[in-house]
């Protein structure tokens, strides 16, 4: 990752479409699994060990390729010299980069033609720089002994050795991107060739990239790299392209691809996130100077006023008792606000996470989203009585829909794993299914409210939709309806072209942007009607989910102004209806209800399959994840509904 401006790629030689692959597998020029990852995982090509051997010592090998293509490395990095106590991925990674790395001048601010940042990492007396002194030492005894062994090092000069330790500790702070698994998870790091690594960051960036732990010969057809190397104020590419994008069939490590996810213009510059792109500027920005030591200037970082998305981000309402001292210290009410906010806030996820109380996360969460806080600031002026009330759309409150999807889903199933098993349990467990699936609805929909002023966000949309739709198709299934409920209906929209598209995007792993433009438009008509039929449904019992009009259709924010008088309405509306919007006796109207449902978990699961198949491609683990379950033929009711249109897939 090029922190300076002075190297960027652009795309060459003509336009690129959206959903296309830009650069062939890319190799990793260094890389390690996290020390918790080294007795589960492959030590060359990061895989699961199905079967591993009791009492090994790391590093483990799943197959003799790759025993013979990585031990080497391991014993002559001199990595087996550092003290247990310091040993880590970065370390290890920073060795292995030191064992390839070219004759290297001091003056210069490159190791392998990799920018190192060694000025800025290090000119600042902060826990970057003192973590660096400490593992650059760390690492000069460790090449100090195998020097002694007869290692590779030549010089004997011990500030020369710490210097080459410092700036390979550098470069990987850098340039070294995390490794995730097909389930998310960390493995570990790697830092890879200038083809990826002189790819600048923006917010509001033009590619992705995906990892892949297939060995070279399995790997499937490779494009070829589209992209070139250029410094800022060039016209032409600044060395051979051909350097670039090799993928020898005997050198291991995880493969890196790039992927556009907008259309790029020849010439145009190729840019990837550092950094999450649903976080507010200020926390961008801080998050890419205390890792990166830059200060982003992007389009979207340098637009004034914010752009919608940013500002929606950050959004909190502040009503003091006192307007006068709101007017006078407007800013420093904000950031007061913004910190007592997020303290609450994180503290209850944190709490949830630690502890596992579902209940307690549920009733502090959706308290502070419905009542706000009630805290006391002081500015210049002395104390003021003040409630502060975030946003629909700020980021803490995407956060709370995230932690309150899955807190729900956990309460449900804690009540169905309970021994009584009754009907009191039973009843409990759906609605708080239900609830789960309302906000994760509620989830995508409003990303893909800000999707829609910021398309470079594709990758959460896609996860969100995705985690919606499963949320949803699962509920129709639940054993809480009052009845066994028996529909017969199909997922055949006549009113979108989703299925076709999602289904020629995995026959070719592309999509034209105009295609994609009117497809999405489809797909939001036709959500927003099927929404609109059981949103009241879905909502039912939750304050808050009731206060939101409508998960799609944000329109209704505009008179957030009333916002409590809204809610207190639906209430009283929800509490007169009785039971119309729950569970009822009545087979027609939960036969119709659950077939809505479905159809909207349908809609919801494809179109995110589509967008993941954008990101990541066709053949991605996301991708078939949505395939295998609309193609389910274990359980009945997905396969009279999906499989019929997927037997040609």
């Amino acid at each position: 990752m090029e922190m300076e401006m002075e190297m960027e790629m652009r795309c060459k030689d003509q336009d690129i479409e959206i959903a296309t692959d830009i650069t062939p597998p890319l190799t990793p020029l260094s890389f390690s699994l996290h020390n918790t990852n080294l007795h589960t995982h492959c030590s060359s090509c990061f895989s699961l060990i199905t079967t591993p051997i009791p009492n090994s010592i790391p590093p483990l090998y799943c197959s003799p390729h790759c025993t013979a293509a990585h031990s080497s490395i391991h014993l002559s990095s001199a990595e087996h010299h550092l003290p247990p106590s310091t040993t880590s991925s970065l370390l290890r990674t920073a060795l292995r980069l030191l064992l390839i790395s070219h004759h290297h001048t001091p003056p210069s601010p490159r190791l392998n033609r990799l920018l190192t940042n060694r000025h800025l990492l290090t000119c600042h007396n902060d826990e970057i720089s003192e973590t660096i002194r400490i593992n650059a030492l760390a690492m000069a005894t460790a090449i100090a002994k195998q020097r002694s062994g007869g290692g590779l090092i030549e010089s004997s000069d011990e500030g020369t050795v710490l210097e080459e330790a410092t700036l390979a500790l550098c470069a990987v702070l850098t340039n070294a991107v995390e490794v995730h698994d097909n389930e998310g998870c960390a493995l570990g790091i790697a830092v890879f060739e200038p083809a990826f690594s002189w790819i600048n960051h923006s917010c509001s960036p033009n590619a992705c990239y995906r990892f892949s732990f297939e060995s070279s010969s399995l790997l499937s057809q490779e494009s070829e790299l589209r992209i070139a190397p250029f410094t800022h104020d060039s016209q032409q590419p600044k060395m051979d392209c051909r350097i670039f994008g090799r993928s020898g069939k005997n050198v291991c490590g995880p493969r890196l691809i790039v992927r556009s996810i907008k259309r790029i213009k020849m010439g145009e510059e190729v840019t990837v996130a550092y950094t999450d792109l649903l976080q507010p500027k200020a926390l961008r920005q801080s998050e890419l100077w205390s890792k990166y030591r830059f200060i982003c200037c992007c389009k979207r970082c340098s637009s004034l006023p914010f752009t919608y998305v940013d500002h929606s981000l950050q959004e909190i309402s502040v009503s003091c008792r006192d307007s006068s001292g709101l007017r006078s210290d407007y800013k420093l009410f904000r950031d007061m606000a913004d910190r007592r906010l997020t303290d609450n806030i994180e503290d209850v996820i944190s709490e949830y996470l630690s502890v596992g109380d579902s209940a307690s996360c549920c009733e502090k969460l959706e308290k502070i989203l419905i009542q706000g806080l009630d805290e006391e600031l002081e500015t210049n002026e002395g104390k003021s009585h003040s409630k502060l009330t975030l946003h629909p759309l700020h980021h803490l409150s995407l956060n709370s829909y995230t932690t309150l999807t899955s807190a729900y889903k956990v309460r449900a199933s804690d009540l169905l794993s309970d021994d009584s098993e009754t009907d009191l349990n039973q009843t409990e467990a759906f609605d708080m299914s239900r609830t789960s699936a309302a906000y994760s609805l509620f989830l995508a929909g409003a990303t893909h409210h800000l999707f829609n002023s910021e398309s470079s966000l594709i990758a959460s949309v896609a996860n969100f939709w995705i985690g919606a739709g499963e949320s949803l198709l699962t509920l129709t299934t639940s054993s809480g309806w009052s009845r066994v409920v028996n529909f017969n209906t199909k997922f055949e929209c006549s009113k979108c072209s989703l299925m076709n598209r999602f289904r020629a995007s995995m026959l070719n792993g592309q999509i034209r942007s105009e295609d994609f433009e009117i497809v999405s438009n489809e797909f939001i008509h036709c959500v927003s009607d099927i929404t609109h039929k059981v949103w009241s449904f879905l909502a039912h019992g939750c304050d808050f989910l009731k206060s939101c009009k409508d998960p799609i259709n944000f329109s209704w924010l505009m008179s957030t102004e009333n916002s409590e008088d809204v809610a207190a309405h639906d209430i009283e509306n929800d509490n007169e209806s009785g039971n119309s919007v729950g569970v009822c006796d009545d087979q027609a109207y939960n036969n119709q209800r659950v077939a809505y449902i479905f159809q909207l978990g349908g809609h919801c699961l494809t179109y995110g399959g589509l967008l993941a198949c954008i990101c990541y491609g066709p053949h991605s683990h996301l991708v078939s994840h949505v395939q295998n379950i609309l193609a389910h033929e274990n359980d009945s009711l997905f396969s009279q509904s999906f499989g019929d249109m997927y037997d040609s897939l």
